[in-house]
């Protein structure tokens, strides 16, 4: 599958730069349009970036999104750890793998996942060891959270409060702390995900890496653990907690039940990404452990407003489209609707983890890809 388009993503050259030798655009995560404004986010940082779509050139295979603004989450959120370590270039960064809205919030997702190191080249066979030995929790993923968005001539932007219509809308979070949040707490308990919370996330550990508005609920695609072939989707409902600022998990049913698991059957593989698209979602699939694919993006028909748990076999989800990937570079992360000729939201924007050189225009620009979506029924 080739592209039918792509969207040159403009970067401020001053806020691309994360650290030595590292650019925002290196690695997005996830993506989200609404309107002209595409929000964007690097899985190392601890800001969300917001673009502005431009208009297309003269051919129209090509769109351009430029006026980079960035928003420190530590302006909306109360994160447990600072921006950074003892130098600028320790980020604690949240690890952000979800973006979804509801119209009046963005709601935010770290990946909630233990992170392992990596050996480098150089390192002798005991400092590779050590290095393969060390797990860390860096606390700032443990975020699920949400803030207030409104329209500013014709773009939006993120605000830590707002009153209209005599209804304050204030940003929070799940709470929780560096060590965990009340879902963590909860799934610890759980018989398919509690063994996973103490493995990291590229190990086939618990990682969060989707995030889709459902209603009045939230579903958390997970990227690992794959059980048995089985991917896992985790429905939720947040609600105001007495502490300013703060969530909590709300009953989804007259049960009390407080999360849903619905299982999907991706051939071994893990979800990178959610997109609803009507009352369907679209699910981006690929590998959960630290390998360049397949990936390809299926439909949950219905995924929008499940009434209980879901077990979805393979013939019960449709192959809406399989996407190219590189060997070591430009593995598809997050998806977002996107417009077609016709100004139908008809095409899918996907940006990509681990860019290549040949995505990376300048100093500071990005290439991402935009795919028409088959027609129901006319995936293959």
């Amino acid at each position: 599958m080739h592209p039918s388009n792509i969207v040159l993503l403009e970067f401020h050259p001053e806020r691309d730069d994360l650290s030595p030798g590292k650019e925002l655009r290196d690695g997005l995560s996830v993506a989200l349009r609404m309107g002209r404004t595409i929000w964007l986010a690097n899985d190392e940082s601890v800001s969300i970036e917001r673009l502005t779509l431009c208009e297309a050139d003269s051919t129209g295979q090509s769109s351009f999104a430029r006026e980079h603004r960035q928003y420190a989450l530590h302006d909306y959120l109360p994160l447990p750890l600072p921006p950074h370590g003892a130098t600028r270039e320790d980020i604690n960064e949240a690890d952000i793998e979800g973006l979804a809205c509801d119209g009046k919030y963005l709601w935010i997702a770290g990946s909630h996942s233990l992170r392992r190191r990596q050996p480098k080249d150089g390192d002798g066979v005991r400092k590779a060891q050590k290095r393969l030995a060390t797990v860390s929790a860096d606390g700032n993923r443990y975020l699920l959270g949400r803030i207030p968005i409104v329209e500013e001539d014709g773009a939006y932007t993120l605000v830590r409060e707002h009153t209209g219509k005599n209804k304050l809308r204030r940003a929070a979070m799940l709470r929780g702390d560096e060590h965990g949040n009340e879902l963590t707490s909860l799934l610890r308990e759980d018989p398919h995900l509690g063994p996973f919370l103490a493995i990291p996330g590229k190990d086939n550990g618990f990682d969060i890496e989707g995030l889709a508005v459902a209603g009045e609920h939230l579903l958390l695609g997970l990227r690992g653990p794959v059980l048995r072939g089985w991917a896992l989707v985790i429905e939720v409902a947040l609600v105001e907690d007495d502490e300013q600022g703060r969530l909590r998990l709300a009953p989804l049913d007259k049960d009390g039940q407080l999360y849903r698991k619905h299982f999907l059957d991706l051939h071994g593989l893990g979800i990178r990404d959610l997109c609803v698209q009507g009352k369907d979602v679209l699910v981006l699939a690929g590998p959960t452990m630290d390998l360049d694919g397949p990936v390809r993006v299926l439909r949950w028909r219905g995924g929008t407003a499940p009434t209980s748990e879901c077990v979805l076999h393979v013939h019960e989800l449709d192959t809406v489209l399989e996407l190219p990937f590189g060997q070591g570079v430009d593995h598809p992360e997050g998806m977002s609707l996107f417009p077609g000729r016709d100004g139908k939201e008809t095409e899918l924007l996907v940006v990509h983890d681990s860019a290549s050189p040949g995505r990376q225009i300048g100093d500071s620009t990005l290439v991402a890809d935009v795919y028409t979506i088959p027609r129901k029924g006319k995936g293959r």
